[in-house]
């Protein structure tokens, strides 16, 4: 329930999103539209984590958080769906998701280009797990401003625990290089699994190998700095 938190009664919104909105923001195709009629049932703007609903001073990348919750048609949900929303709403996201009785937490890192301040970086989705709605949630973490609790809200989705002085955005971009690499591995494994020559199947093998020893690596440099910034700490 770490990532469930309870947000403050004078922050809440309360406003339906016309799913024709997201498609006018986003430019939403055919297809698109056809996986909202399909996957979401209603999306509501719940709350709105800003200066003056919740006492927090803004921060450059960070003027405001907005908590959206989407009611699903089904378990699975297309994350294109939560990209475009993404691309409609220019703020931080955290999407509260619910089906049959159980709801989820889930949300990208998402703050402006350094090129183009009017235009968005979002990075891939971290989530929770299902759990039954209604469960008890927690309070919100003890923050000095927007983009601290910004922080602490999506650190919440993260399963990798951080180093002491690793920032968010290095958190994300080196847990989005394990998840690349392990994505690698599978198509490699789909290539080993297709080829029939003794010769290729052998080079491919070897690509697999590497592969894995890159992300064994991948793995235990971040853990490695991790250990050592917390025993230079202690010290």
């Amino acid at each position: 329930m770490a990532a469930f938190f309870d947000y403050p009664k004078g922050a809440a919104f309360g406003r339906v999103v016309p799913k024709s909105k997201i498609y006018e923001h986003a430019g939403a195709s055919a297809a698109l539209k056809d996986l909202f009629i399909t996957q979401v049932d209603q999306i509501v703007w719940k709350y709105k984590l800003a200066p003056e609903t919740i006492n927090l001073a803004a921060t450059r990348s960070v003027s405001e958080i907005q908590i959206f919750s989407v009611s699903l048609r089904r378990a699975d949900l297309d994350l294109d769906m939560l990209r475009a929303i993404d691309r409609a709403i220019p703020f931080p996201l955290i999407f509260e998701l619910s089906w049959s009785g159980k709801q989820k937490v889930i949300a990208a890192f998402k703050r402006p280009n350094e090129a183009d301040s009017s235009k968005w970086v979002v990075s891939e989705y971290f989530e929770s797990e299902w759990v039954d709605e209604g469960a008890p949630r927690q309070s919100l973490p003890v923050s000095l401003n927007l983009g601290a609790l910004y922080e602490q809200l999506l650190a919440a989705l993260m399963p990798e625990r951080a180093a002491p002085d690793e920032d968010i955005q290095a958190r994300v971009a080196r847990m989005e290089a394990v998840r690349g690499k392990i994505r690698e591995i599978e198509r490699i494994k789909v290539r080993l699994d297709r080829e029939k020559q003794f010769n290729k199947r052998v080079a491919i093998n070897s690509e697999l190998r590497a592969a894995k020893q890159q992300l064994v690596e991948l793995q235990q440099t971040r853990l490695a700095e991790a250990d050592s910034r917390q025993s230079t700490a202690s010290e």
